[in-house]
Protein backbone atom coordinates (compact mmCIF):
# COMPACT_ATOMS: atom_id res chain seq x y z
CA UNK A 1 0.00 0.00 0.00
CA UNK A 2 1.32 3.32 -0.65
CA UNK A 3 0.17 6.08 1.97
CA UNK A 4 0.17 9.93 0.59
CA UNK A 5 0.35 12.57 3.29
CA UNK A 6 -0.50 16.28 2.67
CA UNK A 7 -2.44 18.83 0.66
CA UNK A 8 -5.35 18.39 -0.69
CA UNK A 9 -6.68 21.51 -2.40
CA UNK A 10 -9.21 22.88 -5.35
CA UNK A 11 -7.48 23.89 -8.64
CA UNK A 12 -9.44 26.50 -10.07
CA UNK A 13 -8.54 26.11 -13.34
CA UNK A 14 -9.36 29.63 -16.14
CA UNK A 15 -10.45 29.41 -19.32
CA UNK A 16 -11.24 32.06 -21.93
CA UNK A 17 -9.68 35.42 -22.25
CA UNK A 18 -10.24 39.03 -21.15
CA UNK A 19 -13.60 39.54 -19.30
CA UNK A 20 -15.05 36.13 -20.18
CA UNK A 21 -12.35 34.44 -18.44
CA UNK A 22 -13.61 31.66 -15.81
CA UNK A 23 -12.65 29.28 -13.56
CA UNK A 24 -13.78 25.22 -13.31
CA UNK A 25 -13.11 23.65 -9.86
CA UNK A 26 -10.95 20.45 -9.56
CA UNK A 27 -9.64 18.43 -6.96
CA UNK A 28 -6.06 18.72 -6.19
CA UNK A 29 -2.85 19.22 -5.02
CA UNK A 30 0.11 16.70 -5.48
CA UNK A 31 0.09 14.23 -2.73
CA UNK A 32 -3.57 13.85 -3.08
CA UNK A 33 -3.17 13.87 -6.81
CA UNK A 34 -0.54 10.66 -6.49
CA UNK A 35 -3.41 8.84 -4.38
CA UNK A 36 -5.95 9.17 -7.24
CA UNK A 37 -3.08 7.98 -9.72
CA UNK A 38 -1.57 4.92 -7.77
CA UNK A 39 -5.25 3.64 -6.87
CA UNK A 40 -6.39 3.82 -10.98
CA UNK A 41 -3.15 2.67 -11.28
CA UNK A 42 -3.53 -0.54 -9.89
CA UNK A 43 -1.91 -0.10 -6.59
CA UNK A 44 -3.80 0.14 -3.04
CA UNK A 45 -3.80 3.89 -2.02
CA UNK A 46 -4.47 5.99 1.15
CA UNK A 47 -4.44 9.70 1.44
CA UNK A 48 -4.46 11.84 4.92
CA UNK A 49 -4.94 15.74 4.56
CA UNK A 50 -6.78 18.32 5.91
CA UNK A 51 -9.73 20.45 4.20
CA UNK A 52 -11.70 23.80 5.73
CA UNK A 53 -15.15 22.52 7.19
CA UNK A 54 -16.53 25.03 3.92
CA UNK A 55 -17.78 25.13 0.94
CA UNK A 56 -14.52 23.89 -1.23
CA UNK A 57 -13.60 21.40 1.62
CA UNK A 58 -17.03 19.08 1.68
CA UNK A 59 -16.64 18.67 -1.74
CA UNK A 60 -12.82 17.97 -1.79
CA UNK A 61 -13.68 15.71 1.67
CA UNK A 62 -16.12 13.85 -0.45
CA UNK A 63 -14.31 13.56 -3.74
CA UNK A 64 -11.73 11.75 -2.09
CA UNK A 65 -13.66 9.12 -0.56
CA UNK A 66 -15.15 8.59 -4.00
CA UNK A 67 -11.78 8.21 -5.79
CA UNK A 68 -9.43 6.67 -2.97
CA UNK A 69 -10.02 3.65 -0.85
CA UNK A 70 -8.68 4.81 2.38
CA UNK A 71 -9.29 8.38 2.78
CA UNK A 72 -8.96 10.53 5.69
CA UNK A 73 -10.10 14.13 5.15
CA UNK A 74 -10.48 15.80 8.19
CA UNK A 75 -13.01 19.09 8.27
CA UNK A 76 -11.42 21.80 9.99
CA UNK A 77 -13.43 24.35 11.04
CA UNK A 78 -10.80 26.91 12.29
CA UNK A 79 -8.83 27.10 8.86
CA UNK A 80 -9.92 27.42 4.91
CA UNK A 81 -9.40 25.41 2.06
CA UNK A 82 -6.63 26.23 0.14
CA UNK A 83 -7.26 26.94 -3.58
CA UNK A 84 -5.03 27.28 -6.10
CA UNK A 85 -5.28 29.24 -9.51
CA UNK A 86 -4.08 28.12 -12.77
CA UNK A 87 -3.43 29.78 -15.84
CA UNK A 88 -2.95 27.58 -19.43
CA UNK A 89 -1.02 29.21 -21.99
CA UNK A 90 -1.13 28.08 -25.67
CA UNK A 91 0.64 25.13 -25.65
CA UNK A 92 -1.04 23.89 -21.97
CA UNK A 93 1.47 24.85 -19.58
CA UNK A 94 0.23 26.11 -16.40
CA UNK A 95 1.42 29.28 -14.02
CA UNK A 96 -0.38 28.81 -10.33
CA UNK A 97 -1.33 31.76 -7.76
CA UNK A 98 -2.23 29.88 -4.42
CA UNK A 99 -4.79 31.51 -1.80
CA UNK A 100 -3.16 29.65 0.99
CA UNK A 101 -2.47 31.66 4.26
CA UNK A 102 -2.89 29.60 7.89
CA UNK A 103 -4.84 27.30 5.88
CA UNK A 104 -6.62 24.03 6.85
CA UNK A 105 -3.63 21.80 4.77
CA UNK A 106 -1.16 23.10 7.44
CA UNK A 107 -2.77 21.61 10.18
CA UNK A 108 -2.45 17.69 9.12
CA UNK A 109 -3.71 15.14 11.75
CA UNK A 110 -1.43 12.77 13.82
CA UNK A 111 -1.56 9.36 11.65
CA UNK A 112 -1.79 5.90 13.51
CA UNK A 113 1.30 3.48 13.91
CA UNK A 114 -1.76 0.76 11.99
CA UNK A 115 -1.66 2.78 9.15
CA UNK A 116 2.23 3.15 8.48
CA UNK A 117 2.83 -0.15 9.64
CA UNK A 118 0.65 -1.04 6.76
CA UNK A 119 2.32 0.95 4.12
CA UNK A 120 4.80 0.09 2.07
CA UNK A 121 5.51 3.25 0.80
CA UNK A 122 4.95 6.33 2.35
CA UNK A 123 5.12 9.52 0.30
CA UNK A 124 5.23 12.93 1.82
CA UNK A 125 3.80 16.39 0.32
CA UNK A 126 5.89 19.48 0.05
CA UNK A 127 3.54 22.66 0.22
CA UNK A 128 3.50 21.90 4.30
CA UNK A 129 7.40 23.01 4.63
CA UNK A 130 6.14 26.44 4.02
CA UNK A 131 5.66 26.69 7.77
CA UNK A 132 7.32 25.33 10.68
CA UNK A 133 4.77 22.93 12.05
CA UNK A 134 4.63 21.48 8.63
CA UNK A 135 8.25 21.00 8.40
CA UNK A 136 8.37 19.29 11.91
CA UNK A 137 5.39 17.23 10.85
CA UNK A 138 7.18 16.11 7.93
CA UNK A 139 10.37 15.12 9.24
CA UNK A 140 8.89 13.85 12.22
CA UNK A 141 6.72 11.39 9.88
CA UNK A 142 9.79 10.30 7.83
CA UNK A 143 11.25 9.58 10.60
CA UNK A 144 8.70 7.26 11.66
CA UNK A 145 8.19 5.81 8.34
CA UNK A 146 12.15 4.74 8.15
CA UNK A 147 11.65 2.95 11.89
CA UNK A 148 9.16 1.08 10.80
CA UNK A 149 10.75 0.07 7.55
CA UNK A 150 9.29 1.91 4.88
CA UNK A 151 10.37 3.32 2.05
CA UNK A 152 9.84 7.37 1.93
CA UNK A 153 8.83 8.96 -1.12
CA UNK A 154 9.35 12.81 -1.26
CA UNK A 155 8.36 15.21 -4.19
CA UNK A 156 9.89 18.61 -4.37
CA UNK A 157 7.50 20.27 -6.52
CA UNK A 158 8.80 23.98 -5.61
CA UNK A 159 6.26 26.58 -5.88
CA UNK A 160 8.17 30.39 -6.47
CA UNK A 161 4.16 31.59 -4.81
CA UNK A 162 4.39 29.33 -1.70
CA UNK A 163 8.57 29.95 -1.37
CA UNK A 164 9.27 33.36 -2.51
CA UNK A 165 13.26 32.85 -1.27
CA UNK A 166 14.76 29.72 -2.85
CA UNK A 167 17.62 30.45 -0.36
CA UNK A 168 15.68 29.88 2.53
CA UNK A 169 13.47 27.16 0.84
CA UNK A 170 16.30 25.09 0.33
CA UNK A 171 17.30 23.77 3.46
CA UNK A 172 13.89 22.49 4.59
CA UNK A 173 13.93 20.77 1.32
CA UNK A 174 17.45 19.09 1.82
CA UNK A 175 16.16 18.15 5.70
CA UNK A 176 13.55 15.35 3.55
CA UNK A 177 15.81 14.84 0.40
CA UNK A 178 17.92 13.19 2.71
CA UNK A 179 15.20 11.03 4.70
CA UNK A 180 13.86 9.82 1.02
CA UNK A 181 14.57 6.72 -0.59
CA UNK A 182 12.40 7.90 -3.69
CA UNK A 183 12.81 11.55 -4.94
CA UNK A 184 11.25 13.43 -7.54
CA UNK A 185 12.52 16.84 -8.99
CA UNK A 186 11.75 18.70 -12.20
CA UNK A 187 14.31 19.70 -14.32
CA UNK A 188 14.50 23.13 -13.06
CA UNK A 189 14.34 21.76 -9.29
CA UNK A 190 17.68 19.57 -10.37
CA UNK A 191 19.11 22.65 -11.47
CA UNK A 192 18.31 24.59 -8.16
CA UNK A 193 19.95 21.56 -6.44
CA UNK A 194 23.27 21.00 -8.52
CA UNK A 195 24.41 17.70 -9.56
CA UNK A 196 27.84 17.92 -7.12
CA UNK A 197 24.67 17.84 -4.18
CA UNK A 198 22.69 14.98 -6.26
CA UNK A 199 25.48 12.87 -6.73
CA UNK A 200 27.33 12.82 -3.39
CA UNK A 201 24.61 13.21 -0.97
CA UNK A 202 21.61 11.70 -2.99
CA UNK A 203 23.71 8.83 -4.17
CA UNK A 204 21.87 6.14 -2.33
CA UNK A 205 18.58 7.51 -3.35
CA UNK A 206 16.56 6.64 -6.38
CA UNK A 207 16.28 10.44 -8.19
CA UNK A 208 13.56 10.88 -10.60
CA UNK A 209 13.94 13.83 -12.65
CA UNK A 210 11.12 15.00 -15.32
CA UNK A 211 11.87 16.59 -18.22
CA UNK A 212 8.66 17.89 -19.94
CA UNK A 213 8.60 16.95 -23.52
CA UNK A 214 11.71 15.45 -23.19
CA UNK A 215 10.19 12.74 -21.18
CA UNK A 216 12.41 11.61 -17.81
CA UNK A 217 15.90 10.76 -16.02
CA UNK A 218 16.55 8.17 -13.38
CA UNK A 219 19.54 8.27 -11.25
CA UNK A 220 20.74 5.41 -9.03
CA UNK A 221 23.48 4.17 -7.19
CA UNK A 222 25.97 5.97 -9.61
CA UNK A 223 23.15 4.62 -12.84
CA UNK A 224 21.42 6.90 -14.96
CA UNK A 225 19.26 6.96 -17.73
CA UNK A 226 17.15 8.76 -19.85
CA UNK A 227 14.08 8.07 -21.48
CA UNK A 228 12.11 9.80 -24.35
CA UNK A 229 7.92 10.44 -23.62
CA UNK A 230 4.80 9.84 -25.85
CA UNK A 231 4.21 11.96 -29.10
CA UNK A 232 1.13 13.82 -27.79
CA UNK A 233 0.36 17.35 -27.71
CA UNK A 234 -0.14 18.78 -24.46
CA UNK A 235 -4.01 19.78 -23.71
CA UNK A 236 -3.55 20.76 -20.36
CA UNK A 237 -0.17 19.78 -18.30
CA UNK A 238 -1.94 20.18 -14.79
CA UNK A 239 -0.99 17.10 -12.91
CA UNK A 240 1.20 15.42 -15.70
CA UNK A 241 3.90 15.24 -13.27
CA UNK A 242 2.09 14.02 -10.31
CA UNK A 243 0.47 11.23 -12.52
CA UNK A 244 4.23 10.44 -13.84
CA UNK A 245 5.00 9.88 -10.60
CA UNK A 246 2.03 8.14 -9.41
CA UNK A 247 3.60 5.60 -12.19
CA UNK A 248 6.36 5.26 -10.54
CA UNK A 249 5.31 4.59 -7.68
CA UNK A 250 3.20 2.04 -8.45
CA UNK A 251 5.59 0.25 -10.09
CA UNK A 252 7.81 0.32 -7.35
CA UNK A 253 4.82 -1.32 -5.10
CA UNK A 254 4.82 -4.10 -6.97
CA UNK A 255 9.01 -4.25 -7.02
CA UNK A 256 9.51 -4.55 -3.04
CA UNK A 257 10.68 -8.34 -3.17
CA UNK A 258 13.14 -7.49 -5.89
CA UNK A 259 16.11 -5.64 -6.72
CA UNK A 260 15.90 -1.87 -8.46
CA UNK A 261 17.74 -2.97 -11.52
CA UNK A 262 18.72 -0.76 -14.70
CA UNK A 263 15.88 -2.95 -16.68
CA UNK A 264 13.40 -2.70 -14.29
CA UNK A 265 14.09 0.43 -13.94
CA UNK A 266 13.91 1.40 -17.77
CA UNK A 267 10.07 -0.37 -17.20
CA UNK A 268 9.23 1.94 -14.11
CA UNK A 269 9.97 4.77 -16.26
CA UNK A 270 8.23 4.04 -19.62
CA UNK A 271 4.99 2.87 -17.95
CA UNK A 272 5.62 6.20 -15.85
CA UNK A 273 5.90 8.54 -18.58
CA UNK A 274 2.67 6.66 -20.44
CA UNK A 275 1.01 8.22 -17.59
CA UNK A 276 2.10 11.38 -17.36
CA UNK A 277 1.44 12.20 -21.40
CA UNK A 278 -2.30 10.54 -21.20
CA UNK A 279 -2.43 12.82 -18.44
CA UNK A 280 -1.80 15.64 -20.44
CA UNK A 281 -4.51 15.11 -23.25
CA UNK A 282 -7.48 16.32 -20.84
CA UNK A 283 -8.08 19.20 -18.18
CA UNK A 284 -7.65 18.46 -14.90
CA UNK A 285 -5.02 16.45 -12.60
CA UNK A 286 -6.97 13.76 -12.09
CA UNK A 287 -9.93 13.86 -13.66
CA UNK A 288 -7.75 13.37 -17.00
CA UNK A 289 -6.00 10.21 -15.13
CA UNK A 290 -5.89 7.48 -17.66
CA UNK A 291 -6.81 3.88 -17.25
CA UNK A 292 -4.36 0.99 -16.93
CA UNK A 293 -5.54 -0.63 -19.48
CA UNK A 294 -5.04 2.79 -21.72
CA UNK A 295 -1.58 3.17 -20.45
CA UNK A 296 -0.77 -0.30 -21.68
CA UNK A 297 -2.63 0.17 -25.04
CA UNK A 298 -0.02 3.56 -25.10
CA UNK A 299 2.77 1.64 -24.78
CA UNK A 300 1.93 -1.39 -26.87
CA UNK A 301 1.22 1.37 -29.91
CA UNK A 302 4.44 3.50 -29.28
CA UNK A 303 7.19 0.96 -28.32
CA UNK A 304 10.35 2.40 -26.68
CA UNK A 305 13.20 2.60 -29.40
Amino acid sequence: MILCVGEILADMIGKGSGKALSYDRKAGGAPFNVACGVTKFGAAGAFVGNVGDDIIGKYLAGFAAEHVAEAYVGLDPKHNTTLAFVQLDEHGDRSFCFYRKDTADTYLPAIPDELIGRANIVHIGSLMLSEERGVAYAVALAERARSAGKLVSFDVNYREDIFPDPKKAVPLYQKMLELADIVKLSEEEYRTFGEEYIRNVLHDKLVCVTLGANGCEWIYRGDRGMLPTLPFKPVDTTGAGDAFYSGVLTKLDGLLKEAWTRENLEEVFRFANACGALTTQARGAIDALPTLEEILSALSKYPLK
